[in-house]
């Protein structure tokens, strides 16, 4: 049932084809090669000129007197061939209509030789070749068929003897066709690839971003939650601060922490849907609830990439003060995300890590030289070097991006990458995000 409705419904649409590919007010300019520009084009110019004075010469040997309106027909037939380079549905009328009134004209003095001479065949070929390289294949098949009638329609009445050029105009049409008819399939089926392959690769660069944004909610899930706990026990004990607190202030801290209960009980269900899989019992799951690391951290951090076999320095700058739990979150998963990158891809690089505090915020930078020996397949190192798995710069953007930061990525003059990223001391509210790449 399924294919005998498919095949109704392409039946029903041949109509609708053949007047939207065959109608003569249609233009589709031949495009130009990728490579030789408008070469073929001149060509094609070029064959249809040698090919019609070869036709006009054939004609004035044959028939006595050439009229006006043979000679006409000849250079029409020539020019239609000229004309499919833009208006392909256009001149596959023009060259039929000059088929049928040259055999017409001639078909009592070629009598055997006749409907078509071979040059009338060789340019109307070119003229279902062009044809058939812009349409449709139902548009291509009735183009042959209505080809094919100018010569049957004009041997049959004139009663000619064994018309040769029929059959072999026959062929000649029917390979023009077939091979256009299958460039364009061909040139279709590309086309329809590569735009496959651009919405997939849309759709994986959306995919990641989702991926990364979902990590680093997760993350912050972590720190949101540490200070709705500190709300809530703060709201329990301050009553026990004071001396006498009246009844209004304890039903207002009670409902401090009430609310702060509720909250995080609803921050612990939005952590659920993040997450989503894994076991609660799998080792990752361990690493998912350890504490979120912060700068204090680094040092061990790269302690584990030396180990690694990475040559690590570091150096701090500026005095250091508190800073968000997001700002030291997102300052250490950079540095991360940074010496990962280098151990993967500049194996015997040498690293430098600086920390940078100052009044507006924390500066980071991460320089790698170049590699002292080819990238391949890195093992899996120590514990920590990587992390959690992550989308390299489009998480470090991310991040950054969130803060209100500026992150600028690229090569250095040695050959090798450099990282920076600055981030504000203070995060700024809700709104567009925007991110800064000097790659």
């Amino acid at each position: 049932m399924g294919d005998t409705a498919r095949w109704e419904g392409a039946l029903r649409a041949v109509p609708d084809v053949l007047r939207a590919d065959l109608w003569p007010g249609r233009r589709d300019p031949l495009p130009r090669h990728r490579y030789l520009g408008r070469l073929a084009h001149g060509h094609v110019v070029l064959f249809c000129v040698v090919v019609g004075v070869w036709n006009a010469n054939l004609y004035e040997s044959s028939v006595q007197p050439v009229t006006g309106a043979v000679s006409l027909l000849v250079v029409v037939q020539s020019a239609a061939s000229v004309l499919a380079l833009v208006r392909p549905a256009a001149a596959l009328w023009v060259s039929v209509a000059a088929l049928t009134l040259l055999a017409a004209l001639t078909s009592a003095v070629f009598g055997a030789a006749w409907p078509w001479s071979a040059p009338g065949i060789a340019l109307h070929t070119l003229v279902l070749l062009l044809l058939a390289l812009r349409v449709r294949p139902a548009a291509s098949v009735a183009a042959l068929g209505a080809s094919l009638l100018t010569g049957f329609g004009v041997a049959v009445p004139h009663h000619v003897p064994g018309p040769h050029t029929l059959a072999q105009g026959a062929v000649a049409f029917a390979l023009a066709v077939v091979l256009g008819t299958s460039l364009r399939a061909t040139r279709v089926s590309r086309s329809r690839l590569v735009e496959q392959e651009e919405l997939t690769a849309g759709e994986r660069a959306r995919r990641a971003l989702l991926e990364e944004r979902g990590r680093i909610a997760r993350e912050l899930h972590d720190v949101v939650a540490h200070h709705m706990s500190v709300i809530s026990i703060q709201a329990q004990v301050a009553p026990h601060l004071v001396a006498d607190p009246s009844p209004e202030l304890r039903e207002n801290l009670a409902g401090i922490r009430q609310n702060a209960v509720d909250a995080l009980t609803e921050l612990r269900r939005v952590l659920g849907v993040l997450r989503g899989d894994g076991d609660p019992g799998d080792a990752a799951a361990g690493v998912r609830h350890a504490p979120q690391p912060t700068l204090d951290r680094l040092d061990e951090l790269l302690a584990n990439v030396r180990a690694a076999g990475l040559d690590v320095t570091a150096g701090t700058r500026g005095t250091p003060r508190p800073l968000s739990p997001g700002t030291e979150l997102s300052a250490y998963r950079i540095v991360q995300e940074a010496l990962s990158n280098a151990v993967r891809h500049a194996p015997g690089a040498r690293v430098s890590v600086s920390v940078h505090h100052h009044p507006a915020g924390l500066t980071v930078r991460v320089a790698n030289t170049a590699a002292s020996r080819p990238a391949g397949r890195v093992p899996a190192g120590p514990a920590g070097v990587a992390g959690e798995p992550g989308h390299g710069l489009l998480g470090m953007r991310e991040r950054t991006a969130m803060l209100g930061g500026e992150l600028a990525v690229g090569p250095t003059s040695d050959g090798g990458w450099e990282v920076t990223a600055v981030l504000p001391a203070d995060a700024p509210g809700p709104g567009p995000t925007s991110t800064k790449d000097g790659s």
